[in-house]
């Protein structure tokens, strides 16, 4: 338990910044599942468009350390591949 004022602070801090966090992941989640529903229904189209959607979502969480740059940016290439790859 928290001894000093100082540190209730940073622990009511850490549990807004901790709700904060968890909802932004859950956004970047769900933007990378609306691109696997368009490449699963093999719409080209509809794929190419729900990626540049989740790109910009992507790229702005990571920038915020939330997830690992390098996590978005291999997830990113992954997606853009299969949305190539759909004839």
């Amino acid at each position: 338990m928290a001894n000093t004022a100082q540190a209730r602070k940073r622990a009511r801090q850490a549990i807004k910044q901790n709700a904060h966090n968890s909802a932004q992941r859950s956004a970047y989640r769900t933007a990378v599942k609306a691109v696997r529903k368009a490449i699963a229904a093999g719409d080209k189209e509809a794929a190419a468009k729900a990626l540049l959607a989740s790109v910009s979502t992507m790229d702005s969480i990571a920038d915020k350390k939330i997830v690992h740059k390098n996590k978005a940016a291999r997830q990113k290439s992954r997606l853009s591949a299969a949305v190539k790859a759909l004839a």
